[in-house]
């Protein structure tokens, strides 16, 4: 029964958004801290600010013995792993740029995760990431830069939401080769006909309605595994 909850992640489980002045902030009313009310949870959050599921990785294990009292832990990783160093694609447009996570370091960390939350005696869940708006962020990383440059690079902007779906995808199939229970909060984006009004002006952080939408998929999936163990 999904009772406690620990959670390792980046800003997005962290409730980080852009606010009116341009800052990143953390939000009071996050889908967290929502669920955490909403569901009568118990929840821990290790979720941080620019977290790579190799830093995941690590903060996991210095906690690792305390994750057998909790019912579930939840993952969420891939937005800032897909990222790239726009400074230095800015400036060398011709180079060849990965991202802050190869995709194929990205499944191998993740699955260590998966795997030493098994072993310390939970039970792993992942989170599917919400879509970017490939324009709003193209702007933003811009910023200060050559955007023709980076413009040359990617091709074209919608490049940003292909590369961003495709760790997104990996994390769903991880889910399901390692028999990992997925919460999909993509899709509640995805069915909106303008889910960009969920997010931020950057184009990658839920704002507080994109946090509200969260909380409704997640509290009715605790709803449904609480039923389920009842029954």
């Amino acid at each position: 029964m999904a009772n406690s909850v620990c959670v390792f992640g980046d800003s997005l489980t962290k409730g980080v958004v852009l606010n009116q002045e341009k800052r990143y902030t953390v939000l009071r009313n996050s889908f967290a801290n929502m669920i955490k009310s909403s569901a009568n949870l118990a929840l821990r959050n290790y979720s941080r600010f620019g977290c790579t599921v190799s830093k995941g990785l690590d903060s996991l294990l210095k906690h690792l013995a305390e994750l057998k009292e909790y019912d579930y832990v939840a993952l969420e990783f891939g937005g800032n792993d897909c990222d790239f160093n726009w400074a230095e694609v800015s400036a060398e447009p011709d180079a060849e740029h990965l991202p802050k996570t190869p995709i194929d370091l990205f499944l191998n960390k993740y699955t260590q995760m998966i795997e030493a939350v098994k072993h310390a005696g939970s039970r792993p869940a992942l989170l599917s990431l919400p879509p970017v708006d490939a324009g709003r962020y193209f702007a933003w990383i811009s910023r200060g830069l050559n955007p023709a440059n980076i413009l040359k690079w990617l091709g074209d902007v919608e490049r940003i939401y292909r590369w961003h779906e495709m760790y997104n995808l990996a994390v769903c199939r991880l889910a399901r080769d390692t028999e990992t229970p997925l919460f999909d909060i993509s899709s509640a984006f995805l069915e909106r006909r303008h889910y960009q009004q969920f997010l931020c002006d950057d184009g990658i952080h839920p704002n507080e309605q994109g946090h509200r939408l969260i909380s409704g998929i997640l509290d009715e999936e605790i709803r449904r595994y609480r039923k389920e163990y009842a029954s």
